[in-house]
């Protein structure tokens, strides 16, 4: 069979600029979690109905995440206990374009996603608090207080996350498409690392229950939908001793579908 990158390489390309009306920052998303051994698959049943995103010349990209927490995890707890409003604060680079946001992800009782950013050039991922950069238009501390139920000054980096991600828009453009691949968790709280370089984590993001071809290449492949996020399995499974009882049984069926 193909190489992954063989195959995307196929692939009709859309660039940044022509995927400004795709950014669907108010959405539904749909997750699945498949081994990279079927990932190939995914893409051949996708050519026809997808773009994949370039940029200068790269189809796969490099990902680095730093997501930050109360001390007492706050964030993860609410997904935890399966609150349904809810926040992630995260600052995301997006290492192959040189971009860098603080992105606040709020999921409200309706089962939708709304994402605000701000760009935020320069940011150290490895600075110890949040609050260390700053805009000449607009400080993260006020974006921060603006736009969460939290402050700059109660929340601290957490976990850095990193993977390589392809990026595939429908020919309709009413839907992104993200596959994640190679998943590092680094816990610079507790100095935990974990690694999934088998697992790969698709998120379909639509602008409500729009058809999707994507839905259709899942069901002849018998993989279902699996709601899953990156920050709370990552923390779960780099932090000792928290509370886990609710994810226990993803991580297990992961596990176990990567060992098969």
């Amino acid at each position: 069979m193909p190489s992954i990158a063989d195959i995307i390489s196929s692939f009709e390309p859309i660039t940044l600029a022509e995927m400004e009306s795709v950014k669907l920052m108010n959405r539904i998303d749909t997750k699945f979690a498949v081994s990279l051994d079927v990932l190939p698959a995914i893409l051949e049943a996708a050519q026809a109905d997808y773009f994949a995103q370039e940029i200068d010349g790269k189809r796969i990209a490099t990902y680095d995440t730093m997501y930050y927490d109360t001390d007492t995890l706050d964030m993860y707890i609410r997904h935890h206990d399966r609150q349904l409003v809810r926040q992630k604060i995260r600052v995301r680079q997006y290492v192959d374009s040189d971009l860098t946001f603080l992105e606040i992800k709020r999921k409200n009782n309706k089962g939708r996603t709304k994402k605000k950013r701000i760009s935020v050039p320069g940011f150290d991922l490895t600075a110890s608090t949040i609050g260390h950069s700053k805009r000449e238009d607009w400080s993260v501390e006020d974006f921060i207080r603006e736009k969460s139920r939290y402050t700059w000054d109660a929340v601290s980096p957490h976990l850095w996350t990193k993977f390589h991600r392809i990026t595939l828009v429908n020919k309709a453009k009413t839907e992104r498409l993200t596959i994640d691949m190679d998943l590092v968790w680094d816990n610079v709280v507790s100095g935990e690392v974990k690694t999934y370089d088998k697992l790969v984590i698709v998120e379909l993001k639509r602008d409500g229950n729009v058809p999707s071809p994507m839905i259709g290449i899942m069901l002849n492949l018998r993989v279902k939908p699996l709601k899953i996020s990156k920050y709370c399995i990552g923390t779960a499974l780099t932090t000792p001793g928290l509370k886990r009882n609710r994810f226990k049984k993803k991580i297990r069926s992961i596990e176990k579908m990567l060992n098969t």
